[in-house]
């Protein structure tokens, strides 16, 4: 399925769940009131277990067969290597190494729990994809990052884990403005706003990363708000605004060339109709023309933003949601205008 959502079915129903608002292609359980860690696991199909069990294959020598079928029947053990089985379904995740923990779904919510005792948290969103190999969560912190009188921005934290053994448990920090559902990647003086955990981590230092995740979000959410105030006071000319565009989208050192040299039509069609839809939406759009965003560098920043994730077309969900979260184009590209955004406001980039 194009969506990649796991379709359990014995249940009959997808593993996701959303408070209030479809997403998916409106696919799995819509809910009205924010779940606790355990209803949350239930309405996104994530209530099941998976083990790590030997790998056995064939015994050249071994005359033992199947009596009915007569095929072979593998009897050797394979050193070193397991799999990862879900216990409800017996379906097979991912093949493992020997110092390869297995992460529970319900340790991955108690993560979020263990931060702040569980108060305030609100899981938003939770879901499983492909076979039930890899989840995410997103839950919504307490509090505002306030920009401006009229621009506030929401704290969320952002989990995903996998069974497969590929990749570690990774955690992050990310605000989103609430106007325009924009996530805002930012990682600031050299804080990246997320952290990874081996799959070898015990509980005890899975918890002091949750706490360090918490010290980060904090942090980050204090230094966020006074940038991002400052840059609402950071005029912006409709050229310049542009120019910041076309500096962010560039996708090699020779188109950078031809740009700097004032030779864009030398860049591909691509590149320019992808700098032309992004400029229209961050003069245009609606929630640019709040006193926080007209002309300014916080609106020039959120038009970048705002592009990759409400005009940008993708091939599905889940390649959205790996280009904005999971370190893809969306996520590098609104890094890469947050850094340009910081020289211009220091006054060490010139976008005329």
């Amino acid at each position: 399925m194009a969506h990649q959502l796991h379709f359990n079915d014995v249940t009959g129903n997808f593993s996701f769940f959303s408070v209030k608002e479809k997403a998916w292609h409106g696919l799995g359980t819509i809910v009205d009131q924010y779940p606790n860690s355990r209803e949350a696991l239930q309405f996104a199909g994530l209530d099941y277990t998976v083990e790590k069990r030997s790998l056995y294959t064939y015994d050249n020598e071994s005359q033992s067969a199947d009596e009915e079928t007569g095929i072979k029947i593998p009897e050797v053990s394979v050193p070193d290597y397991f799999a990862t089985i879900r216990t409800d379904n017996e379906i097979v995740l991912g093949v493992v190494g020997k110092d390869y923990e297995v992460v529970q779904n319900v340790d991955a919510f108690s993560f979020f729990d263990s931060i702040i005792g569980g108060e305030g948290i609100m899981y938003e969103t939770a879901g499983a994809l492909g076979k039930g190999e890899r989840i995410f969560i997103t839950a919504k912190l307490p509090g505002y990052i306030r920009v401006g009188s009229d621009d506030c921005l929401e704290k969320y934290l952002f989990l995903t884990t996998s069974h497969d053994g590929y990749g570690s448990i990774m955690a992050a920090f990310t605000p989103i403005r609430i106007c325009c559902n924009n996530t805002l990647n930012a990682a600031l003086h050299n804080n990246t706003g997320k952290i990874k955990i081996r799959h070898t981590a015990n509980a005890k230092e899975r918890l002091e990363q949750a706490h360090k995740l918490m010290g980060i979000s904090n942090r980050l959410s204090a230094e966020m708000e006074e940038i991002f105030n400052h840059w609402t006071k950071v005029p912006v000319t409709d050229k310049q605004v542009k120019s910041l565009i076309q500096q962010t989208f560039v996708p090699n050192k020779e188109a950078l060339a031809a740009l700097q040299a004032g030779n864009s039509d030398e860049c591909s069609t691509y590149y320019q109709n992808m700098c032309e839809n992004a400029f229209t939406y961050a003069m245009v759009n609606d929630t640019q023309q709040l006193d926080t965003t007209r002309g300014t560098l916080f609106g020039a920043y959120n038009g970048i933003t705002g592009y990759f994730q409400n005009v940008r077309k993708y091939k599905d969900d889940t390649a959205k949601l790996k280009s904005v979260l999971y370190g893809g184009l969306a996520q590098q590209r609104g890094q890469f205008a947050f850094d340009l955004c910081s020289s211009f406001a220091a006054g060490e980039l010139n976008l005329n």
